[in-house]
């Protein structure tokens, strides 16, 4: 069962390094990758780091990303986050790279699952994590 919920978000804006440009001259596709799992782990360190030091581990199942524009060295970027929906044993987290003069970049989502790293099974979302997500 999965539930709509009243989203925990997060905009982190991110330093573009030259090492992020590809031949063309601008960020290359994978790095959007990245640039969402820097958002994600300060989401997690933020508001989850409880949760994590409980044992529970949030993998990636699922990335996807539909990019808009190239990014420049120069761009400025803010990640936007937003965990948009909650399930048994995972949720999904939306992000927008942007900038702040209404340019959207890309925008992707991850399936996150909550997994026991002992058991090496997925296992159900605790309700305490949801409740963190809730009033986040």
């Amino acid at each position: 069962m999965s539930e709509q919920i009243k989203s925990t978000s997060l905009s982190v804006p991110i330093e573009l390094r030259f090492a992020d440009l590809d031949a063309y001259g601008h960020v290359n596709n994978a790095t959007y990758f990245t640039l969402m799992e820097t958002a994600r782990i300060k989401l997690f360190h933020d508001h989850f780091i409880e949760s994590m030091n409980q044992g529970l581990l949030f993998l990636v199942a699922k990335a996807q990303c539909e990019y808009k524009l190239p990014i420049g060295l120069k761009d400025r970027v803010v990640v936007s986050l937003e965990i948009a929906r909650v399930g048994n044993t995972s949720f999904d987290i939306e992000y927008e790279l942007h900038n702040d003069s209404g340019n959207t970049f890309a925008r992707g989502s991850t399936l996150m699952v909550c997994y026991d790293g002992k058991a090496k099974k997925p296992v159900s979302i605790p309700e305490s994590f949801k409740q963190q997500i809730l009033f986040a």
